[in-house]
């Protein structure tokens, strides 16, 4: 048998690897500002966050389009559904809150007065709802594609919109039937509805960036918007519980300035004769525009600081 030596290691197996240069975090910098080099997914300024959101409006419009249609697309009834669910929740509401626990004493009215309030706070734990699914229920999306994330909880704040307008005829129509008409404050639904879906709009980036996070946010949710529904007078009227002596100062005060119960009831004295403005919290108007402006802006801002955190996993 012949044996075999190993080959002496040639003197370029041998010589040590050539030496790369050492930067500092400030020479990184410069390096990669000299050759225009950008941190991947880094969060753009605010200024620059707005504008590419501005540059996606008709992306936003129309992914809240898709998602309005595709949302009944397997039932029989289709879009009916948008109507018949509010409907039906104001008829269970009436069965058991006005008929069987007799929350309709002393509200004239009451049909009126309570649809208004069913329709209007579905508005609003639709939008949180969806809101919580924004980031969560589109990883795929926020995965493959560069795009700035705050575009998916406003779409579908979007459709939420679309989606209560469309059931606004239905809710007319409930009016007309009993006995209230149209008139100039009719007109006062307007502005009160901008401001409630801008405040739905900032609520639904908080909760999306929330349960990015924390997923179980979700299963939550469902509890926290059945307890505030109890305590937004959608049922009753909160006007006749303020006058109790036996709540806390403290908690009328909290009950006055509860935003869902401020749009509530700015839509009530909007469309209810019978609704006056001696029902409505002092300043309701500061009240709205204040909730609208501090959780809109508030909510947007919150919601960007994290923007290259989304989809990470």
């Amino acid at each position: 048998m012949v044996s075999q030596t190993a080959a002496p290691p040639s003197p370029v197996d041998t010589a040590p690897p050539a030496l790369l240069p050492v930067y500092g975090p400030g020479e990184l910098a410069a390096l990669a500002a000299r050759h225009g080099l950008a941190v991947s997914g880094a969060r753009p300024s605010l200024g620059a966050y707005v504008r590419q959101l501005w540059g996606r409006r008709h992306f936003i419009t129309a992914f809240a389009t898709a998602k309005l249609t595709a949302q009944y697309s397997q039932a029989k009834l289709g879009q009916i559904w948008q109507i018949m669910t509010p409907l039906l929740n104001a008829t269970v509401y009436y069965f058991i809150f006005g008929v069987l626990m007799n929350t309709k004493r002393g509200i004239p009215d009451y049909v009126p007065f309570l649809v208004t309030g069913v329709f209007i706070w579905t508005f609003t734990a639709s939008s949180i709802t969806a809101g919580t699914r924004a980031i969560s229920g589109n990883t795929g999306l926020v995965r493959a594609l560069h795009f700035p994330r705050a575009s998916l909880p406003i779409a579908l704040a979007v459709q939420q919109l679309q989606h209560l307008l469309f059931s606004l005829a239905a809710l007319f129509l409930i009016l007309i039937t009993f006995g209230q008409y149209p008139r100039p404050s009719w007109l006062l639904a307007i502005p009160a509805l901008a401001l409630q879906a801008l405040f739905n709009t900032g609520i639904s980036m908080v909760m999306a960036r929330l349960a990015a996070k924390t997923p179980d946010i979700a299963q939550l949710t469902p509890f926290l918007l059945r307890t505030w529904m109890y305590a937004s007078g959608v049922m009753w009227s909160l006007d006749t519980l303020l006058t109790a002596d036996r709540v806390p100062q403290a908690v009328l005060f909290a009950l006055e300035c509860n935003p869902a119960a401020v749009y509530i009831d700015l839509m009530r004295f909007a469309l209810i004769d019978s609704f006056t403005d001696a029902q409505l919290p002092p300043h309701v108007w500061a009240i709205a525009t204040g909730w609208a402006l501090v959780c809109g802006i508030g909510g947007f801002v919150y919601f960007w600081k994290a923007e290259e955190r989304y989809g990470r996993g």
